[in-house]
């Protein structure tokens, strides 16, 4: 049996992740701080004997007793809520925290495969994104610290590689959605579905033509997985390459949660892209992935999801204390 390392076990992605790997075979050692993640996403494998956990955070040095024969590096704030609220801890789990996982990966001869972003483009001027686009990224701007972060991430990486000869993997994740995302977390389908959902009007930033593509989660893991398991060392896109406007899709969500809301608009925030959509051309004929499951489906999933969440879930504020993890 081998042994995975995924780091931001407890957030949204990692806890699928955690998921299909034990699914696969694996023994999974999740690691997470918890300043973003959730325990209850983990809850479902306390007793699993495939899986174990370490609460720790990765900008500090990382022991691990165990061999390692892959690592999986998901450990970052990820929504823009967090990271303008966490702005050092973003750019140090983007910069100490992989360095320390490269250092880990090198001793461990292990395979590192680490969470890149859609964001690395920035508000981009070529449309569809391209993996061989350089982006369009305001590096002193309130979500450069994301942005360059990620950025950092993937050239740290690659110097790994080539330096160490270490074997490495690059996704670049665009926008992914279902079960267990917070609803607090300020993303966009999150958002809607709990104004929805709370009888409150939804809320749009600037004018809604913004475009954003969606992929569902259990797409996004299995291009994830593909790429780990790949030969390729460059970034991968993997995301759905359906795009619709903002605006388009507040008029879905009130017709998918049938409710009466209105939309209102507010200003448009600092460097927000105005169009994000994945050239998945390198994913076709690299991992022979696809998304498979459409939007609407998809949806329906979601909803089913947030639908079942408690009142209280339901109007929860965000009240956690960052300050035992901002020590600069």
């Amino acid at each position: 049996m081998k042994n995975v390392l995924i780091t931001g076990a407890a957030g949204f992605l990692g806890s699928h992740l955690c998921d299909r790997f034990i699914k696969e075979g694996f023994h999974v050692i999740g690691m997470d701080n918890y300043i973003t993640g959730d325990k209850q996403n983990l809850e479902h494998l306390k007793s699993n004997s495939n899986f174990e956990f370490i609460e720790h955070d990765v900008t500090k040095h990382i022991s691990i007793d165990k061999d390692l024969h892959y690592i999986l590096h998901f450990a970052s704030p990820a929504s823009p809520i967090d990271y303008l609220k966490i702005p050092i801890q973003t750019l140090k789990v983007g910069s100490l925290g992989t360095h320390n996982l490269l250092g880990l990966a090198k001793a461990k001869k292990a395979r590192l495969l680490i969470a890149s972003t859609s964001e690395v483009y920035g508000d981009p001027l070529v449309h569809p994104q391209t993996e061989n686009y350089y982006g369009n990224v305001n590096t002193i701007g309130p979500r450069g610290v994301y942005d360059e972060a990620k950025r950092f991430q993937e050239s740290i990486t690659m110097a790994y590689h080539r330096f160490h000869g270490l074997e490495t993997r690059i996704v670049r994740i665009f926008n992914t959605y279902g079960p267990r995302m917070r609803l607090n977390d300020g993303r966009v389908i999150p958002a809607f579905m709990g104004q929805a959902l709370r009888g409150e009007d939804l809320t749009v930033f600037g004018k809604g033509n913004q475009t954003r593509s969606f992929c569902y989660i259990d797409d996004q893991v299995e291009g994830i997985f593909r790429v780990l398991f790949s030969d390729y060392s460059y970034p991968i896109n993997i995301g759905n390459p359906h795009e619709i406007s903002i605006k388009d899709f507040a008029e879905e969500i009130i017709k998918l949660t049938n409710t009466s809301q209105k939309i209102v608009y507010k200003d448009l925030p600092v460097d927000d892209p105005m169009q994000r959509q994945p050239d998945i051309s390198l994913a076709k004929k690299i991992l022979n992935w696809e998304p498979k499951i459409n939007r609407e489906e998809g949806m329906k999933k979601t909803f089913k999801y947030f639908k079942g969440l408690s009142h209280n879930d339901l109007f929860k504020r965000d009240h956690r204390d960052f300050s035992k993890h901002i020590k600069i």
